[in-house]
């Protein structure tokens, strides 16, 4: 994956809150109809989970608020102003991820008729408060519908690593922001109360979650595109193998492969994201379309 060290960085929509005390802890709660996803292994992985509709079959428009006031507490991301301090300060490639989702949906939504509202990215440590509730470290990365925002904890990808197998890697971390920002795009089209079944092979937990992989590979189709507001590219090349490590990530935390390792046998009665082959499947239908219309989990039978 290449990331252009001549990019302008925008640091706005990025809420570095390592170090500082988030409070809480536990899991996310089940309240305020926000569905959460199956904890695996200690961790809640690629966690929530609502719909779109738009240029999608399925759902009404809703409503939606506007964002919380950014958190003020920041960390070293904020340093991240060009590319070039990716050289000396890794974590910029974030900063990279999350401009590039979000310039990308900022532009694709007004062009379908609907209002993009931004959605900050919250890297934090230990713990952290949010409009779902209080969450720690274990719970992974997830999307918060209430205060529409991404929570990263960046342990989660060594963990995606050495728990569950997958080999890592840019495009991986990259897959999983983008599939959270894919939540996001599904709240802003409102359909809260789509989601009615929480478990199962075709339950809408699962639909859901495919519909957020599909949406990442929208994203994908179109990253080596995606400009700077200064018109200059964020990301200037994908290779076959990095979009092999995106589907890699994707398998890894297929309900199938994640059950097979932590309880050595596969119980789709209790399925709440897919299958690995489905992770797969529906990733590269938003990535060999680039077009959000084909997206469509809810009527796809099978899945």
């Amino acid at each position: 994956m290449k990331f252009n060290p001549d990019a302008d960085l925008d640091t706005s929509g990025v809420e570095d809150t390592r170090g500082s005390s988030g409070g809480g802890g536990g899991r996310l709660p089940g309240g305020m109809g926000i569905p959460v996803g199956g904890g695996i292994g200690g961790i809640i992985l690629l966690v929530v989970i609502l719909l779109l509709n738009g240029g999608l079959p399925g759902g009404s428009e809703g409503a939606a608020d506007e964002p919380t006031a950014r958190n003020t507490a920041a960390g070293n991301l904020d340093s991240c102003k060009k590319g070039t301090d990716l050289a000396t300060n890794k974590d910029c490639r974030f900063v990279f991820y999350q401009n590039s989702i979000e310039n990308f949906w900022a532009a694709e939504l007004p062009r379908r008729g609907k209002k993009y509202i931004k959605a900050p990215m919250n890297v934090f440590s230990n713990s952290v408060n949010t409009g779902c509730g209080p969450a720690t470290a274990a719970v992974g990365p997830f999307y918060c519908p209430p205060d529409k925002r991404v929570y990263l904890e960046l342990g989660f990808f060594k963990t995606l690593e050495t728990d569950l197998g997958a080999r890592g890697g840019d495009f991986a971390e990259a897959y999983v922001v983008a599939h959270e920002y894919g939540h996001h795009i599904q709240n802003l089209y409102g359909i809260l109360d789509r989601i009615k079944t929480r478990q199962g092979a075709n339950s809408d937990s699962v639909r859901s979650e495919l519909q957020a992989d599909c949406l990442a590979g929208v994203w994908t189709n179109h990253a080596t595109t995606v400009p700077t507001k200064s018109g200059k590219p964020l990301i200037t090349g994908l290779t076959e193998d990095d979009i092999g490590d995106g589907l890699d990530a994707a398998a890894a935390v297929g309900d199938d492969r994640i059950q097979s390792k932590t309880q050595g046998q596969v119980t789709p009665e209790s399925f709440s994201h897919g299958t690995a082959e489905q992770r797969m499947k529906w990733f590269k239908t938003g990535m060999d379309s680039g077009d959000l219309t084909r997206c469509d989990t809810w009527s796809a039978n099978p899945l």
